[in-house]
């Protein structure tokens, strides 16, 4: 790793221990992981008493090759988003997801004063991460991380995380066209529920891993 490498990678590792602190002062249990074969063992050792594992559709956790472990190991694996399932088969995965032991997520965004900002087409995703799960483990990204208010985080998720996934989903949406957003009326909209998680719900065993790599849109 040159010089100039190792100040960037020293610039994002500041910004994410940041965003852990302050993460953990709003009641969540939150973890610095510098790589993400880190968050990735840690997932897998939390996922130790789960019988059921729900995954949110996220693209950060596809990137940790977790899943296939967590298979192996005879986990019940909820995910809806597994090829050849009906529109009702995948309907069926997401209510379970609503109760299972262990929910694993992204976040579209989160910013350094540790709130989690989130925009669902469906809205099971934010659902799951809020309440009825026995643990929620949300994987972060440094490119996640956003130096301003939650608007800049909603303007984050609508112009760098939508666009890409929409298009990655075959969605018929303006931004999936442009690369930008133009809070379209299309049928194919994904912007329907935002939420904005800004203290640990009540009731959730809720992670945070804010990894020091490049994750997800």
């Amino acid at each position: 790793m040159g010089m100039t490498e190792e100040l960037v990678n020293w610039t994002h590792e500041q910004k994410c221990r940041k965003a852990v602190t302050s993460l953990e002062k709003n009641g969540f249990t939150s973890r610095f992981c510098a790589t993400p074969q880190e968050a990735a063992e840690y997932i897998i050792a939390g996922a130790a008493d789960a019988v059921s594992v729900g995954f949110g559709g996220s693209m950060s956790v596809v990137a940790l090759g977790v899943e296939q472990v967590l298979r192996e190991q005879g986990k019940e694996i909820l995910n809806h988003a597994f090829p050849g399932l009906s529109r009702e088969e995948r309907v069926a995965v997401m209510r379970r997801q609503l109760t299972c032991d262990l929910f694993l997520s992204g976040s579209n965004a989160v910013t350094l004063n540790g709130e989690l900002v989130n925009i669902d087409a469906t809205g099971n995703r934010v659902a799951s991460m809020i309440f009825g799960p026995r643990k929620v483990i949300v994987v972060v990204g440094h490119n996640k991380l956003v130096e301003g208010t939650v608007q800049d985080a909603i303007d984050r998720v609508k112009n760098r995380a939508t666009p890409p996934n929409a298009k990655r989903l075959n969605f018929n949406t303006p931004c999936s066209v442009s690369g930008s957003c133009s809070n379209c009326n299309s049928p194919d909209r994904l912007c329907r529920a935002t939420t904005i998680i800004d203290r640990k719900p009540r009731m959730t065993d809720f992670h945070v891993l804010v990894v020091n790599a490049e994750l997800g849109f």
